[in-house]
């Protein structure tokens, strides 16, 4: 039996506003994420990259169209059902790492399981683990302002990725670090789809979109074309 796509965008649109003023941020979107895959969203400034991956984690709601993850389909749940799946199966990574400032490294990778329910005990046990997997076990008790801009990335893949989460969503996720960090929290997203999990990556870099299976090139809000990453040449070629 052939195994459903982990994420599913099916004719996904977004407008901002209405009338004279409307702005349109994407147009029939079709885009499927598999179990094992790393898909590269690339395009220019304002083409609905970050758009569609707000979309893609249930963050925001489009105008028409459907998104489907792990067979849920979100235009079917209520807002607290898709908060829900959103703390138990998606993993986000930001730019700017959204870390809570107040929190250690352990305290912010194991909050998400316990406002979902886990027992502090088990939650903490869990976020040991994702830090060792980033290898920051001997960080775990210090602050974000104590840690490096790298080590604050790794931080937050391993909030992304605690508890098993299978869809990690990742926007930008190097742009604020050096190319040799970047590349290492590149190397730990690759590592984690290559165990199991789905994930999208943004980025304007033909380099960083080199670590995808796949390349999906945006313009304007619609798909123009795809390739598979080895093809990311010949794709720029043909976007410019």
């Amino acid at each position: 039996m052939t195994e459903h796509p982990l994420l599913r965008l099916d004719g996904v649109a977004m407008q901002y506003g209405s009338g004279e003023t409307a702005v349109t941020a994407l147009v029939g979107v079709d885009l499927e994420v598999a179990r094992g895959e790393l898909v590269a969203i690339m395009g220019a400034s304002g083409s609905g990259k970050s758009t569609l991956l707000t979309i893609a984690g249930g963050l925001t709601q489009p105008t028409s169209g459907e998104v489907i993850v792990e067979g849920n389909w979100l235009s079917e749940m209520t807002p607290r059902q898709v908060a829900t799946l959103r703390r138990r199966s998606l993993g986000f990574v930001f730019q700017d790492f959204n870390l809570i400032p107040a929190l250690t490294a352990l305290e912010n990778v194991s909050l998400p399981l316990e406002l979902d329910g886990w027992k502090s005990r088990r939650a903490r046990r869990a976020a040991l683990d994702a830090l060792a997997v980033v290898e920051l076990s001997d960080r775990a008790t210090h602050f974000p302002s104590d840690l490096s801009g790298g080590q604050q990335q790794r931080v937050a893949i391993a909030r992304a990725v605690v508890g098993g989460r299978s869809l990690v969503l990742a926007d930008e996720p190097t742009g604020a670090l050096d190319s040799t960090t970047g590349e290492m929290v590149l190397r730990m997203l690759r590592a984690r789809v290559d165990a199991g999990a789905g994930g999208i990556l943004v980025t304007h870099d033909a380099r960083h979109a080199a670590w995808a299976d796949r390349i999906v090139f945006l313009r304007d809000g619609r798909v123009i074309d795809e390739a598979a990453a080895r093809g990311v040449g010949s794709l720029l070629g043909a976007a410019s």
